[in-house]
């Protein structure tokens, strides 16, 4: 009898298992894809990001595997909140599909208010002074998916340490296949402190209360061009004007190029991304890759000589290891031709993603420069949603939030070839390490916090905040 049961059981997961993978092997013609929720965005918008289209016949895992990649595109392009998909047989022919994407849109029209620290990032500013006139405020009114079509519209207007006023607009599709866009823009802004150079592995900053130190003029237009989903391609003409006191001279003669006080150049800038990441304000799995080439100044204009070109490249892994592990590597690099690279043109390691942490107290200089981070981390929290009764709009009212523990490991280099010793910048051309442990919070908007407690090769260590991804 036992044996009997074993039979019949066995058969009974052979059968189950058997359903499944047929079930899985159906194949589904797509009749109709709608949308829902989506008020604003037009629906061509919102199409060009599928990965499949009317017509199309799928088994139903390659429909749940496109269906998924299609809900992460549409949330990458920072349009909506929340995608949710939902598939209907048709009744009379079990074999036809319909398919229907619920959309949440965000707020568009954002009058964001500009409170931004002159130091490199609000650890410095909040470790070393505190002093709120080295604050800019100001506006940026920013309207997103501008009627109704991705397009970004922006009006800047920045005072206090740093003046700014600027206009930027950007038409992603142009053509019907959606496949050219073109960029413009221009900025005009001055300030009366300004970096001048590093001493200590730190910036060293030159002030005057009655006049400005710096001041320019920039405008821009691009041409994008994204055939496939996951590749885009950006050329870029841009023109500048700068002047800047002559005392920046006399404290850094690399400030600027031959001896110049005022500089006037073009620079050209090609860039190639290609982006397969689940979710870009904190991919969880998924790669990046971009590549990118600006030279700066062709002669044009009497400017010193200035010939600058440089190479910037980066490259991003993400895996889920198991269950709720996860781990990230990145790496950023900078390759400079040998010309004198003007301070105020020259990379650094200490600024935005381009930071080993553990160091956001200093400024490395170089031409040349890599940074290699690596990321482990585990999912305390995975992305839950919560609904806020209070407000009523859909737009701030439903919320997803996440929290993540990481350990992290980072090690950088950068490479000056204009060194001055008696700067003592012990930190360039020498091997940076960093590490530690932090504590990341996601939530909607594309807001991330990061407390981060790290560690440096000098034996410093301390606590520090951080307002996006790490890698």
């Amino acid at each position: 009898m036992p044996f009997v049961m074993m039979v019949f059981l066995t058969a009974g997961w052979f059968s189950a298992k058997a359903q499944h993978e047929n079930d899985g092997q159906k194949k589904y013609i797509i009749r109709n894809i709608s949308f829902k929720g989506n008020k604003i965005s037009r629906d061509r918008i919102i199409a060009r990001e599928l990965m499949l289209t009317e017509g199309d016949t799928l088994s139903v895992s390659e429909m749940e595997t496109l269906l998924e990649k299609s809900r992460e595109n549409l949330m990458n392009t920072s349009l909506f909140n929340f995608v949710t998909t939902s598939v209907s047989e048709d009744q009379e022919n079990p074999l036809v599909a319909d398919i229907q994407f619920t959309l949440t849109e965000r707020w568009y029209i954002w009058p964001w208010p500009i409170i931004e620290f002159a130091d490199k990032n609000f650890n410095t500013w909040w470790q070393e002074n505190r002093d709120l006139s080295r604050m800019s405020y100001g506006i940026v009114l920013r309207w997103e998916n501008f009627r109704g079509r991705k397009e970004l519209l922006e009006l800047t207007s920045r005072f206090g340490y740093l003046e700014e006023y600027g206009l930027d607009y950007t038409i992603p599709y142009l053509n019907k296949k959606e496949t050219l866009g073109i960029g413009i823009g221009a900025a005009f802004g001055r300030t009366r402190e300004v970096p001048v150079r590093n001493v200590d592995n730190k910036i060293e900053y030159y002030q005057d209360d009655a006049d400005y130190v710096i001041k320019g003029v920039s405008s821009y237009i691009s041409i994008n061009y994204r055939r496939h989903i996951y590749n885009t391609h950006a050329v870029r003409l841009k023109y500048t004007w700068q002047n800047f006191q002559d005392t920046l001279l006399s404290i850094n003669p690399h400030f600027s190029v031959g001896g110049l006080t005022t500089l006037r150049y073009f620079s050209f800038s090609y860039l190639y991304k290609n982006d397969h990441r689940d979710y870009k304000p904190y991919p969880l799995k998924g790669h990046y890759f971009d590549f990118e080439v600006v030279k700066n100044g062709f002669g044009v204009f009497d400017n010193g000589g200035l010939d600058a070109f440089y190479i910037l490249t980066t490259f991003r892994r993400y895996v889920q290891l198991a269950g709720r592990l996860y781990f990230a590597s990145g790496l950023n690099a900078k390759f400079s031709n040998n010309a004198q690279q003007p301070y105020l043109m020259n990379g650094a390691i200490g600024y935005g993603r381009d930071i080993v942490r553990g160091y956001e107290y200093y400024m490395v200089h170089g031409s040349n420069y890599g940074i290699f981070k690596n990321n482990l981390k585990f999912a305390l929290m995975p992305t839950r949603e919560h609904n806020i009764d209070f407000i009523r709009s859909e737009k701030f009212g439903k919320v997803h939030y996440a929290f993540y523990l990481n350990a992290f490991l980072d090690l950088g280099f950068a490479d000056n070839i204009n060194p001055q010793p008696e700067a003592n910048n012990d930190l360039e051309n020498a091997l940076l390490v960093g590490y530690g442990l932090g504590l990341d919070f996601v939530t909607y908007y594309d807001l991330v916090f990061r407390f981060e407690y790290s560690f440096n090769r000098m034996k410093e260590h301390g606590f520090f905040l951080h307002f996006m991804a790490p890698i």
